[in-house]
């Protein structure tokens, strides 16, 4: 069957096609109105608000958050939500719901999880590039409708507070507890320091470490002092045990001793002048013989003084050699212990500091817990409140009216084809050449007026064939 063909056979019954095309929709306005009424209310709330009660804010927006409205969605769906919406509604409490609930599980499991599944069944949660959430829930009842998702939002925000502040408030007192011990921690360094500061006699460690050294440096420096002084007196002594006293320094530098020897010189000149011209009987020989041996006297007299002086100093210098090196070995004993106590003292210092750093920290930490534990907002916010639907989601009546109309059609041209394939007609010239094989002689046109003629004969006109 061609196009055409099945044009023709639509022109010829088109009252089937008629008949079934209203009957359609008929039914389908007969459907619409049996149906039950099914109403949407949707409520959207914005998780994207800031947040002025929390102190430590986040880098990003929580929109920037991998996840973020995903984890919201599903905290919207979840069951503790759910309960809080019955808990909230009180639909528990209704004898009708208690009936329903004991008809459908036999009076088994928990009233208030099996009311929460069956409101999350009729509720969707959308989200778009925006960081509003829709929550849309559909119900027999439009103000029911309303009321549940109204109470979903407000239960979402709920919920939302209680997660952010309940684990606040754990923290808050678990670090209260910690803040306890830690206070005893610093307290016994503390005391611990100080008791070991008093048994070593440390006021101010680094000063006093400063002074020792110095006093230390300045012993070591007077017995490198005194060493050589003894060495060069002792040097001294071995010269003149070994040489003439006369060729000791400080002999040779006493200008006493030098005068006098002078004077013993002149004094042996004469001598020696005295001797060419008297003899050593002479009186004047004697005299001048007495005075020579008096100065020799005195200059032996003087080395000896000198002498001694140097063997004085030479013990003296020895002796304080001594001392000093027994002061710089208690010195150094005391720099080495006030090493230790030194570094003694830095290690409890550092368990101090320690232990305050920790308190520190837990005492800041402490006190963000209990400020954000007492927040009374989120960053949740009802944007639009769910308004009581005037119009039903389901059934819509013009819907039903397009899809019975498109039903209809179908029905009727599917009726139309096959009642031609059962009963075949003859509707055209081509199906008369195709089902006879005769010449077509002619064709009787419908009626026009330009046929009638008079007295209201018709001509059959001929065939252009």
């Amino acid at each position: 069957m061609t196009f055409q063909q099945f044009l023709l056979a639509l022109r010829g019954r088109w009252k089937i096609c008629v008949a079934l095309l209203g009957a359609t929709i008929l039914a389908a306005f007969l459907v619409t109105l049996v149906m039950p009424k099914t109403y949407e209310a949707v409520t959207s709330v914005l998780v994207d608000a800031k947040d002025d009660q929390m102190i430590n804010q986040p880098l990003g927006s929580p929109r920037q958050q991998l996840g973020y409205m995903q984890t919201q969605i599903d905290i919207i769906q979840s069951q503790r939500v759910a309960r809080e919406v019955v808990q909230n509604m009180k639909l528990a409490d209704n004898p009708n719901v208690k009936a329903a609930f004991v008809k459908s599980t036999g009076g088994h499991g928990d009233i208030v999880d099996w009311l929460a599944g069956a409101l999350l069944h009729d509720l969707k949660v959308d989200s778009s590039q925006s960081s509003v959430i829709l929550m849309r829930y559909t119900a027999n009842d439009p103000k029911f409708a309303a009321d549940v998702a109204n109470a979903f939002a407000k239960a979402y925000v709920d919920v939302t507070l209680k997660l952010r502040v309940d684990p606040t408030k754990e923290a808050a007192t678990w670090f209260n507890d910690q803040l306890k011990g830690l206070r005893n921690d610093l307290e016994a360094a503390q005391a611990k320091l100080a008791a070991f500061q008093r048994e070593k006699g440390i006021i101010a460690t680094d000063e006093r470490m400063d002074i020792e050294n110095t006093r230390l440096n300045e012993l070591s420096n007077q017995a490198l002092q005194a060493s050589a002084q003894s060495i060069d007196s002792a040097s001294k002594l071995g010269q003149s045990g070994r040489t003439s006293p006369g060729a000791v320094p400080e002999v040779i530098a006493n200008p006493m001793i030098q005068g006098l020897k002078a004077e013993l010189l002149r004094a042996e000149s004469k001598l020696a002048e005295a001797s060419t011209r008297l003899g050593p009987n002479h009186p004047q020989y004697q005299q001048q013989a007495a005075e020579v041996k008096a100065l020799r006297e005195r200059v032996n007299a003087e080395m000896a003084n000198v002498i001694g002086g140097v063997k004085s100093a030479t013990s003296s210098s020895y002796a304080r050699e001594q001392a000093l090196k027994r002061d710089l070995a208690e010195q150094r004993k005391k720099v080495e212990a006030l090493r230790d106590a030194r570094s003694q003292s830095i290690v409890l210092v550092r368990d101090v500091d320690t232990a305050q750093k920790a308190y520190d920290a837990a005492l800041q930490r402490y006190l963000v817990n209990k400020v954000e534990s007492g927040a009374r907002s989120t960053n949740v916010t009802v944007l639009n409140a769910a308004p009581v639907p005037l119009l039903p989601l389901r059934p819509r009546l013009s819907v039903n009216l397009a899809v019975g109309v498109f039903v209809g059609l179908l029905l009727g041209l599917a009726a139309v084809f096959f009642l031609e394939l059962l009963d075949r007609r003859v509707r055209s010239t081509g199906d008369l050449e195709i089902g006879v094989e005769a010449p077509l002689l002619g064709t009787l046109l419908p009626w026009h007026p330009s046929t009638i003629l008079g007295g209201g004969e018709t001509k059959a006109l001929p065939s252009p064939t």
